[in-house]
């Protein structure tokens, strides 16, 4: 008897726990977005994309804090918010775990580095870190309903794909140093207005005893000696007419105290290294790529330190000085003699060098764009009262995706009222860097064997290859992406016979 009443409620128990799996099935599919199109609608091919959504089952969102932006009423559960998925998850400005839930400032979104979401029908924008992105790698076959984001504050050596119309054009969204990115990391190595009001480190006057005590007037200071930007070559022939002060590996004629050894290409501010280099007069300050708007802390930091800085980078790089007469611009001389003559004279006069540092006096600072640029923009550096750039620009792309999703609705449902959502595209004020070019002197004069020339403007031309390639792998549906070099075989070929 006590079997039969066990085995009575051991299949009491199977009927009632049918019964709930099939409740939960029917709430499941009656709670579907109404935006989500079935999948009978689709083809076979994206049916099969489609299926695995079980990956989120398997995670944790939690929120990523208590605050919600002013303008924030999204009150949708974590199951009905859009997902941003970070591919380069060495970059997830979130920890701990690989997924949270970001309350924006009027929207809010779900955010994962967890790669088992990118078919996942609700992973609304992909998020790349423009270093990591190879076209190698790319996330094949490209969805329809995604959209890609790129973030890439750093130099433009790192990935010149992203400097050509075929390579910047996959983003739909941007944030680079250009100003004219969707998100501008322009002044990124610019703490505040601050940074660049503080008084001088070292005095003209001691300046002055440590060049009669035989301290070069110019500081050159580097240990990345392979670059783009070819600096080695120009400071070399600058050294030739004016007395530089060369530590790091690049061009070394003097070693660095013992105790900084392990600062010399640190971009940290460490005290007993800034301390050192501010008794110089003037820093070289040369990119290791040039591009329009890519200023980093070789430019800032002598300003800060109340150093004159010799510069080459961002060509428009004046558009951001504090004022008309703060920093030496290299190509505004015809020659390393010619800059090197004029170092020499504002060396031996005080006032005309002074003039230099005249922004680090009140009201002295007139470019208002600068000022302007930091008054207003929404991320801050070091700053705890404003959110990180990277956090920033994820906030960015939710914001824009929940709108891009709400306006595909509305046009869904009234295509008679309702416009559909512009398409939108990167292009090539986003990043277009330039082909790298000697640092002195013309190419065509260069060796065949030189260093410089074997690497750099082959790389510039062989990523643009591979963004040409990678474009025809998506223009295709390919999912394989290994068959990148097949699409560049292609591609050659027909321009080869004029037909690309």
């Amino acid at each position: 008897i006590l079997q039969m009443a066990g085995r009575r409620r051991l299949v009491s128990c199977i009927c009632l726990g049918l019964f709930g799996v099939l409740c939960w099935v029917w709430v499941s599919f009656a709670s579907f977005p109404d935006d989500q199109l079935p999948l009978e609608a689709m083809d076979a091919a994206e049916r099969a994309a489609f299926q695995p959504q079980s990956a989120l089952s398997e995670m944790e969102f939690t929120s990523i804090s208590s605050y919600r932006g002013p303008g924030n009423s999204d009150r949708r559960s974590n199951k009905e918010l859009p997902i941003i998925l970070w591919w380069s998850g060495g970059l997830f400005p979130h920890f701990p775990g690989d997924t949270e839930r970001i309350d924006c400032v009027t929207s809010s979104c779900l955010v994962t580095s967890n790669r088992k979401v990118q078919l996942y029908k609700r992973t609304a924008s992909i998020i790349f870190y423009g270093t990591d992105f190879r076209a190698y790698e790319a996330p094949l076959p490209r969805l329809r309903h995604q959209t890609w984001a790129l973030f890439h504050e750093e130099s433009p050596m790192n990935n010149y794909i992203l400097s050509h119309g075929p390579g910047i054009r996959l983003f739909n969204y941007t944030a680079t140093f250009r100003r004219e990115s969707d998100y501008p990391l322009t002044l990124q190595w610019l703490p505040s207005l601050g940074y660049l009001l503080k008084p001088a480190a070292v005095s003209l006057q001691e300046k002055n005893r440590l060049r009669r005590a035989g301290l070069a007037p110019v500081l050159y200071m580097q240990s990345h000696c392979d670059v783009p930007s070819d600096r080695d070559r120009y400071v070399k022939e600058l050294m030739k007419y004016i007395e530089v002060d060369s530590y790091g590996k690049c061009l070394n004629n003097k070693p660095l105290p013992e105790q900084l050894e392990d600062t010399a290409t640190a971009t940290g501010e460490e005290p007993r290294f800034m301390n050192f280099v501010a008794r110089y007069k003037f820093h070289l300050a040369l990119e290791n790529g040039l591009c329009p708007d890519y200023m980093t802390e070789k430019l800032w930091r002598p300003l800060h330190q109340g150093c004159v800085p010799v510069y080459r980078g961002s060509s428009v790089v004046v558009d951001w000085m504090p004022n008309d007469h703060s920093a030496i611009i290299i190509d505004d001389f015809p020659s390393p003699k010619a800059l090197a003559d004029f170092l020499k004279r504002l060396d031996e006069n005080d006032n005309e060098y002074a003039k230099y540092l005249e922004f680090k006096n009140p009201g002295r600072i007139t470019n208002t764009r600068l000022l302007e640029a930091l008054e207003t923009r929404e991320w801050g550096v070091n700053d705890m009262s404003k959110p990180n750039y990277l956090n920033g620009f994820e906030c960015y792309v939710c914001g824009q995706e929940n709108a891009r999703l709400a306006a595909e609705r509305a046009y869904r449902k009234a295509p008679q009222k309702n416009q559909p959502p512009l398409p939108k595209m990167a292009d090539n004020s986003h990043m277009g860097c330039p082909l790298p070019s000697p640092g002195y002197g013309d190419v065509q004069d260069l060796p065949a064997d030189d260093g410089w020339l074997q690497i750099w403007p082959q790389d510039y031309w062989q990523s643009l290859d591979q963004a040409e390639g990678l474009e025809s792998l998506i223009r295709h549906n390919e999912s394989d992406p290994s068959l990148l070099w097949k699409h560049i075989q292609n591609i050659a070929v027909s321009r080869a016979r004029g037909k690309h």
